[in-house]
């Protein structure tokens, strides 16, 4: 845990997180004004803090969502309701917490079904992806790439049980990641905690999960791969992902930030969620 970890961590009002710090590190953050000796952060402490705030957030939601049919011939799979809410606005309510709203939601399969939205969520912003029914979705990214700097990227079919996992402020391109011995999903090989490889199915890894962070010279990049990438020849066939950890592994470093078990949940079938969710049974 380093300072900014500190830092953001009490700039949320979340000591407990911190209990990893060294008392030297808070000592020095103490002595030079930024936190005070209640562990609150000082006028100093957020002014720090905010280069690295969280500008806006990318919510791709424009697949047919195939594996939960009979549902989704009528509802698209982030607006499925899970014990009476909607997928998708467990991420709209911890986006909206942490202060962030600036949100894009990405949309293509009954695209008008998501206006529904609007009326809890007047802040929200569609983009329209034309490309969902013949394309992976990097189509999806591609569409909205004018808005990756400083924003979180989110598959819209996370239920978020923990909504502490959206921090108000980011200071390096990250993805939501939990270590595993085993899992057929996809999965990254760390070494500390920089992602080396990814690959779908591994042992003593960290499996990967649908929400990252990019920051201004990642996404920069990102957006120039993917409009490479996604007019080459087989680019549209790709997950978004694949551009920046498979395709150009060389122009990122990537971290993992790591959660808990439970605190995400992916619903993949319908009999997943007629396990968490009895009312479908």
């Amino acid at each position: 845990m380093n300072e900014l970890d500190v830092l953001i961590e009490l700039a949320r009002h979340q000591p407990k997180n911190i209990q990893n710090a060294s008392q030297t590190m808070l000592a020095d953050l103490q002595q030079r004004g930024l936190v005070k000796d209640d562990l609150t952060l000082t006028e100093a402490g957020y002014a720090y803090l905010e280069p690295y705030r969280v500008k806006r957030a990318v919510l791709i939601a424009a697949g047919f969502g195939s594996r939960m049919v009979p549902l989704t011939y009528t509802t698209p799979k982030p607006l499925i309701k899970v014990h009476g809410r909607r997928i998708i606005e467990t991420l709209l309510d911890a986006l909206l917490a942490a202060g962030i709203k600036e949100i894009i939601i990405c949309r293509g399969y009954l695209k008008e079904t998501f206006d529904v939205l609007k009326d809890k969520y007047p802040m929200i912003q569609f983009v329209e992806n034309p490309d969902y029914a013949s394309c992976n979705n990097i189509s999806s990214i591609y569409y909205c790439r004018d808005y990756l700097s400083q924003a979180y990227i989110l598959e819209s079919d996370l239920f978020l049980y923990n909504p502490d996992l959206i921090r108000p402020y980011e200071y390096r391109t990250n993805y939501i990641s939990k270590p595993v011995e085993k899992t057929d999903d996809w999965c990254f090989d760390v070494k500390g905690d920089i992602i080396q490889s990814v690959s779908i199915g591994g042992e003593h890894c960290e499996q990967m999960y649908g929400i990252s962070y990019w920051q201004a010279d990642d996404a920069q990049k990102l957006a120039e791969d993917l409009k490479n990438v996604f007019e080459s020849g087989d680019g549209k066939n790709l997950y978004w992902d694949e551009v920046a950890l498979k395709v150009h592994p060389e122009h990122y470093t990537l971290a993992v930030r790591r959660v808990q078990e439970g605190d995400i949940i992916e619903i993949d079938t319908y009999d997943e969620l007629k396990a968490i969710d009895h009312s479908y049974q």
